[in-house]
């Protein structure tokens, strides 16, 4: 559902090199005798990526190694950030893929969730705290244990294309929080780790959505065609060459 108070637009625009013959498309819309409340939620997405998204040490050799698994992130610093809103409003959900420039489980990164982290305080050094602390990125996307050994897609979660956890490797996730909404009052910071604590140097790339009453704060800029087209980089670590 997407309400609008005045107007509203849709468009869709051909990026590519080739050109489109044809393109069909249809739009349901229903129109309200009365304006909308004051505080109606506006739906809004935002595309972000990071190619790749920098970690902090390419020094490792396998999933579980000490050296990464000791260093511990309880801030959020330098996550990967699906959007950032302030205003009163809804997380909804985000769908997101992941290549892979090193060797091993992509994975491990915690999902965290900063709601109204300003006006919550901080921490006795000064940071805020996540208010939602997630235990691994297959746990957030409702698929345990890696995603277990084959591509699933269910109404709410899923993971329908699913790598072999080899620099190269492509998988896409997706989460909607239609039965679990996450609200928020005054501000919230969607994030999730790159690798446990950072240190992975994957390229991820994420449409987040939800809902909030305006204005909004202004979205980054979407990056140029060619930086959106996903490629492998050389970035150092298992399986990838030197940068």
């Amino acid at each position: 559902m997407m309400p609008f108070q005045k107007h509203a637009r849709v468009t869709v625009t051909n990026e590519g090199s080739q050109k489109v013959d044809s393109f069909y498309f249809n739009i349901d819309y229903r129109a309200c005798a009365k304006p909308l409340a004051a505080q109606t939620l506006y739906f809004h997405a935002q595309y972000r990526q990071a190619a790749p998204a920098k970690g902090w040490t390419n020094d490792w050799k396998e999933n579980g190694d000490p050296k990464v698994n000791d260093r511990p992130n309880l801030t959020g610093e330098d996550n990967y950030v699906w959007m950032e809103a302030r205003g009163r409003g809804q997380f909804a959900g985000v769908t997101m893929s992941i290549l892979q420039n090193q060797d091993g489980w992509w994975g491990e990164g915690d999902d965290m969730f900063f709601v109204d982290a300003n006006e919550r305080g901080s921490s006795t050094d000064g940071k805020a705290r996540p208010s939602i602390n997630g235990t691994g990125s297959e746990d957030y996307f409702l698929g345990a244990w890696g995603f277990g050994t084959h591509s699933f897609a269910y109404g709410l979660y899923g993971a329908p294309v699913k790598g072999d956890e080899k620099a190269g490797s492509r998988t896409s996730v997706y989460r909607f929080h239609l039965d679990s909404p996450i609200p928020f009052t005054k501000s919230l910071k969607a994030t999730i780790e790159h690798g446990h604590a950072n240190h992975r140097s994957d390229n991820f790339y994420s449409v987040a959505y939800w809902y909030q009453t305006e204005p909004h704060s202004p979205f980054p800029a979407l990056p140029a065609v060619a930086e959106r087209l996903p490629q492998v980089r050389a970035t150092g670590g298992p399986g990838s060459p030197p940068k």
